[in-house]
């Protein structure tokens, strides 16, 4: 397993870029989805990711362990590539259609609240502490009362008790996927990253021909929505997670979790018009206050680096 947690600029850095992209994620996907089934969607996108990862990979020598891997790194390799990617992608595809895009917004929101203890049991340097918790509790209240009480409120449909079960088990995909993640031994991010969507490939192909079909041809737009998906919140998005969980551990990770949804609504109301809720300053400032409480110690061991 890695050394304890080292947090920089860079992952910093690194989060809000990936809560920026994922913001706009749930956008594209309703896109999609008026031209493609939900299953062909989660496949093409990891399919368009693993296309381009793999060149990458190729380019840089096809390198992943830097020792010789055990069998329990190989089966947690697979798992984590089946519950990173392939497994959550389809459980929110299938899930979007029969529940509210805030109720899918909020159980994103909830992977932080699902690490945090998991991180503390089965990641070292991870311990949970009063702070921690009470920053992880204010970012999640904030999250709520960013998206509002319409994220609870019942779409009519008949699978929607379904489609909410989906999309808490994408949930606790992404937390478990990212302990297990955490835990591998040294490895080669890109390789790693690479590895993951040719795992999550050869699950959701499969998957989406038995329970859809063969699929529908895309229109141009429906097929640039699938493109934007594979290649930015797939492919490069997927790096920089398994830099991040790498680097800076699972629980660093999962504020992004926080951020998603801030990004969500500033970009619905940039290029759709959408109007800004009047809860935004309250739920940021809530969202704000837990991140800085939570990451209280890697804030100062931050600046004391930075005044040396």
């Amino acid at each position: 397993m890695p050394d304890a947690p080292q947090i920089t600029k860079s992952s910093w850095l690194m989060i809000l870029l990936l809560a920026f992209i994922w913001g706009g994620t749930f956008l594209v996907t309703e896109i999609a989805l008026t031209g493609m089934p939900p299953f062909w969607i989660a496949a093409t996108r990891v399919g368009f990711a693993a296309t381009v990862m793999v060149v990458i990979w190729a380019l840089r020598g096809f390198r992943l362990f830097t020792q010789s891997p055990t069998r329990g790194d190989i089966a947690a390799v697979i798992f984590i590539g089946a519950a990173s990617s392939a497994v959550p992608f389809s459980l929110l595809a299938w899930g979007q259609q029969y529940v509210t895009s805030g109720f899918a917004g909020v159980t994103m929101a909830a992977t932080a609240l699902i690490i945090l203890p998991l991180a503390h049991f089965f990641v070292p340097g991870e311990a949970m502490s009063p702070r921690k918790v009470i920053g992880f509790a204010l970012g999640f209240v904030g999250v709520v009362i960013l998206i509002g009480a319409q994220a609870f409120e019942s779409t009519g449909t008949a699978l929607e008790t379904q489609g909410r079960l989906a999309c808490l088990g994408a949930a606790g995909c992404y937390a478990t996927s990212s302990i297990i993640m955490r835990r591998l031994p040294a490895v080669d991010a890109i390789g790693l990253a690479t590895i993951l969507l040719i795992i999550a490939t050869g699950i959701t192909v499969p998957m989406a021909i038995i329970i859809e079909g063969l699929p529908p041809r895309p229109s141009p737009s429906i097929f640039a929505a699938l493109a934007f998906l594979g290649l930015i919140p797939t492919a490069a998005a997927n790096f920089l997670r398994v830099l991040v969980i790498r680097s800076a551990g699972p629980v660093f990770m999962s504020l992004v979790n926080y951020q998603v949804p801030v990004w969500s609504v500033c970009l619905g109301a940039l290029l759709l018009n959408e109007p800004l809720p009047p809860s935004l300053l309250y739920a940021m400032g809530l969202i704000l206050s837990g991140v800085a409480l939570s990451q209280y110690g890697a804030f100062r061991r931050l600046f004391t680096r930075t005044r040396a």
